[in-house]
This record gives structure tokens, sequence and C-alpha cells, in this order.
């Protein structure tokens, strides 16, 4: 139950969702001068190295952060998000990738907070080593949805709370909208965001559905598959539910997508979606 290791699929076309949504988040929160808290219910271990032999072994990177970084003329949320790959490979040869904590880390202010949850007994030491400022971030070796009971509502008013787990239990579908309902009723004004795997039709629209029979309202969808979603087995794509969005990130991700979706495709069916599961 805890083979899943995320450094074999670093800087993929999910991560690269993924982290472009996070960024853009943060990129909003910031705009403001009152702190805000920051839940990762499944930190993995911080960042990833590229020329390390598990992400070595598919090289999935290659065929994602790498090839972004060759574009040129990019919407300014894509080269935000590049900026912190970026600064983390100051040579400017690729060897490091942000997970979704150092993304946050970059924006983050003295005032802010991070709580970092990751059960794998051999990711958990390495992300504590990554974030040893315990007035920055909690790192905690713990299931990360009892977390978004314990840790909601927080003392900043002002939170931002992302859960993706990787779906190899199949009751994390049920645990993440659990999750969200537990968090929402507790911190309804939160910023929630989901990832899921496209790996086939069925089983994302499924979590869809169940998003939105919640009856959450201000829910956005978004997604990127990258080939057909049922010709060939693994992930053909990837997608982020996100409650309470930034009032920027349909009009942003309107921008983005189209780019990602040309720049990443593997084949002529690649797709992308930008929309309401529930109006606001």
């Amino acid at each position: 139950m805890l083979s899943y290791r995320h450094i074999y699929h670093a800087g993929n076309h999910a991560d690269i969702l993924k982290h472009l949504i996070v960024s853009q988040i943060c990129r909003h929160l910031v705009k403001k001068e009152a702190p805000f808290f920051y839940l990762d219910t499944h930190a993995g271990i911080g960042q990833y190295a590229l020329d390390s032999e598990q992400a070595q072994k598919n090289k999935e990177f290659q065929s994602g952060i790498s090839r972004l970084l060759d574009e040129d003329n990019l919407p300014e949320p894509i080269d935000e998000f590049l900026d912190i790959v970026r600064e983390m490979n100051p040579d400017g040869t690729l060897q490091l990738y942000p997970g979704s904590p150092k993304v946050v880390d970059y924006y983050l202010r003295k005032k802010d907070k991070l709580h970092l949850c990751e059960l794998h007994p051999n990711d958990y030491p390495v992300l504590a080593a990554l974030f040893p400022n315990k007035r920055k971030a909690n790192v905690v070796k713990d299931n990360g949805f009892s977390a978004v009971k314990a840790m909601l509502p927080p003392p900043q008013k002002r939170g931002f709370t992302l859960m993706d787990p990787p779906y190899e239990v199949k009751k994390d579908y049920q645990y993440v909208v659990q999750a969200l309902k537990d968090g929402h009723q507790r911190f309804p004004q939160g910023t929630y965001a989901i990832w899921y795997p496209v790996l086939g039709r069925q089983q994302a629209d499924d979590l869809i559905r169940d998003v939105k029979n919640t009856q959450i309202r201000n829910v956005l969808l978004v997604e990127l598959c990258i080939r057909d979603t049922e010709k060939e087995r693994g992930m053909a794509g990837s997608g982020m539910i996100i409650v309470n969005p930034p009032w920027t990130l349909e009009q942003e991700s309107n921008e983005c997508l189209p780019i990602l979706k040309s720049i990443l495709a593997e084949d002529n069916s690649a797709s992308h979606q930008i929309r309401w599961i529930t109006p606001e």
C-alpha cells in the first residue's frame, strides 16, 4: 500500500499541470499582506533529482519539463512556474525538479506556514531534512487525509490545501472526496485542490461526479490529456479540481492549457478541458 514512489514520474506532464496550478494559487495568495497556511496531504520528498537511478528509469521528465524549458514566448503563468525550476538549476542543466512543497516554498514569506504530510517511511525523513525549520514547516509522518480534520481551520484564516494521493489504493478516490467535505465544512473559505490521474475516462468522471454531489459551490475543473484516454494503459492525462480558485485562474488556464497541449501531446487525440463543476 506504500509502494508508490513519485521519483519515477517526476517532471512529467501531470506534474507540470499540478505545479502550474499550485504556482498560480500561491501567486494569488501572496498578493495580500495577510499570512496563509498551506497543507499538503501527500508531500513526497519535496524535490526530485532527475539524474537519480529512479528518475532515469523511465525518463518521464524528458517528454515533460525538459520539453517545456526548450520553448520560448510562453504565457506569463507558465514562465513564472518555470522560473522556480530555473532557480533550482542555476547552471542551466536540468538536474532538480520541485515537488509541490518546493513550489509553495518559492512564494513563502516569513509569516506563512507549511504543514507537510508524508507517510512513506523512506520519503518522510528526506522531506523532513529538506524543511528543517519548524517555524516555517511542520513535517509529519502522517496520513494526510486525517490532517485535513486536525489542521483546519488554520489560525491564519487563509489557507490552501493540496490533496494528491497516488490512487494506488482504489479507496483513495473515496477518501479524497470525504477529506474535501471534512475540510470545507470546517473551513469553507479555504482553497482546495484535488489532483487526479486520467487512467480511463470512467474513473475520472466518477470522481468528478462525486465531487459535484458534495454540493460544494465554486468548483473549477482543469484537465490535460496528452493522448487518447482509452487506447493505451497508463496515465493519459491528469486534472485538478479546485474549490474557491483565484478569480484569475479560469482565464489563466484558458491561456495556458492549449499551449501545454500542443507542446506535450503524444498523439492527435490530446485534449484539455476547463469548466465549472459547480458555479459560485
